[in-house]
């Protein structure tokens, strides 16, 4: 038996009706075959969850030992998988840097995915930072809040200065604006962002009145209608419709 044989013997797995099941399976023993300093697999994602769709894939989280990170995504028995394979220090790094930026994609995926082996302790140490870090309240700097309300207003002023002169244009960044604005509200009240195919969903406990007239935004059809609807919500995220005075802190360069 060779050693990846014997390590994929000593694997978990979550109970997944086909072809996930057979997936997992061939995606753990392609990472075992490939990654010999593999100590650690956790599987994500909405499949895991029981809320898979059709376009729905496998995330699966390595923890390595050598101080080499990687992005692999391939289909296993035709399911698309992303495997994100990093060694422990990388991973914390994820942690300071997602908390800053208020999206825990990382700690999300090993906090509330399925460990399918864990080779080394630090396996439940991450897991438990995992969590830790789930619990924590964004507390985003002035500083980078101050940047993102910069970028959004300028996006909208750009999208309002040729909107009539170039519709299809001017909407294509207004809808930039908006999605950076609707972002930007989650991030002022100290929330996490949600990913953007639950953001809207987020957004009627955050702030109903705002996410009905996103939802109107993407819906409408007429350009000067969807004009006024970007407005209000500058109005109601920003405070602002473009241009405002700020300045940034002294650097030394």
């Amino acid at each position: 038996m060779s050693e990846a044989e014997r390590r994929l013997a000593r694997c978990a797995f979550p109970a997944l009706a086909e072809p996930y099941a057979a997936a997992l399976r061939e995606a753990v023993r392609f990472i075992l075959e490939r990654y010999d300093d593999a100590v650690g697999i956790i599987a994500a994602g909405s499949i895991l969850r029981g809320q898979g769709r059709a376009t729905s894939d496998l995330d699966i989280y390595v923890i390595r030992t050598r101080p080499q990170r990687q992005r692999v995504q391939r289909r296993f028995h035709g399911v698309p998988a992303e495997i994100f394979v990093n060694p422990p220090h990388q991973i914390e790094r994820y942690f300071a840097d997602e908390f800053r930026a208020s999206r825990p994609i990382t700690a999300h995926m090993l906090a509330r995915g399925e460990i399918v082996l864990a080779l080394d302790p630090a396996v439940m140490r991450l897991r438990a930072q995992a969590e830790a870090e789930l619990e924590r309240t964004p507390a985003p700097l002035d500083t980078d809040l101050r940047w993102e309300r910069y970028i959004a207003a300028l996006e909208l002023e750009d999208a309002l200065d040729i909107l009539d002169e170039d519709p299809s244009g001017g909407v294509m960044i207004l809808c930039n604006a908006v999605h950076k604005m609707l972002r930007y509200a989650f991030r002022q009240a100290g929330r996490t962002i949600p990913r953007d195919k639950d953001l809207l969903a987020a957004l009627e406990t955050l702030d109903p009145a705002l996410a009905g007239w996103a939802r109107r935004f993407y819906r409408e059809r007429d350009a000067g209608a969807q004009r006024a609807l970007a407005e209000q919500i500058a109005d109601r995220t920003l405070g602002t419709r473009g241009f405002f005075e700020w300045e940034s802190e002294p650097e030394n360069v």
